[in-house]
């Protein structure tokens, strides 16, 4: 068999094996998002039904919005929960701990995994469009064909392996109201003086507009030592 033969039979195992792998994945966390969406939704309507009698404004009532296929949020009080299913599909490096398990020896396939992310911004950074301002990961959920999961994150224990059970309404519950709990209780800190002492013309000049002074709860902190 020649050079270029061999490439291209090369090439086509791949496409064949690899990316039918991946693009398995992708159907699998496309459908995990789709039950995500749904739990966001029963949550905040449960949430809102429980909540109504004993708050004395609305504007503590927790918002669901879906925003688009890729994209969903909570909006809670102060802050925004933003859901987030990325495109592509990934792999853990080499040197992580999950490759040590039964389950990727059986099957290195089992690595490749879809990423769902959840950032943690402020509802006045974009009430005020105050594009600087900072928002923050709090987890992430990796997903592979079998739609089984890793979750790590804030308040997501220290699990290091995929789940002996598929990702389904009650984990999703449990993984967003861990996010929601951190993120209630993750305060907006005051930033150190020396991080703050100087501002440009342009910078005033936009407060004074629209309010935009660059804000994030950790602003001039380090956000891993918050980590619990």
């Amino acid at each position: 068999m020649n050079t270029e033969n061999r490439k291209k039979d090369q090439i086509f195992q791949i496409l064949s094996e690899k990316e039918t792998v991946k693009q398995q994945v992708f159907n699998a966390s496309r459908q995990s998002f789709a039950l995500l969406k749904k739990t966001l939704k029963d949550l905040v309507a449960e949430y809102n039904n429980e909540l109504k009698d004993k708050l004395d404004t609305d504007q503590l009532i927790p918002v669901y919005s879906d925003l688009g296929p890729f994209e969903a949020e909570i909006r809670v009080a102060a802050d925004v929960l933003i859901f987030s299913l990325h495109t592509n599909i990934f792999e853990f490096d080499r040197d992580h701990v999950i490759w040590k398990t039964d389950y990727l020896k059986s099957d290195i396939n089992n690595s490749y995994s879809g990423v769902i992310s959840v950032y943690n911004f402020l509802a006045d950074s974009f009430k005020y469009n105050r594009t600087d301002d900072l928002g923050y990961l709090i987890a992430r959920i990796f997903v592979n064909r079998e739609n089984r999961y890793v979750v790590e994150g804030k308040r997501q224990g220290r699990k290091r392996h995929f789940s002996s059970v598929p990702l389904g309404q009650e984990e999703w519950r449990m993984i967003i109201e861990n996010a929601l709990l951190y993120t209630l209780q993750f305060d907006l800190l005051i930033p150190p003086y020396d991080q703050v002492k100087i501002a440009s013309v342009d910078l005033m000049e936009q407060k004074i507009s629209h309010s935009k002074v660059l804000t994030g709860k950790r602003l001039g902190f380090r956000f891993n030592s918050d980590d619990v």
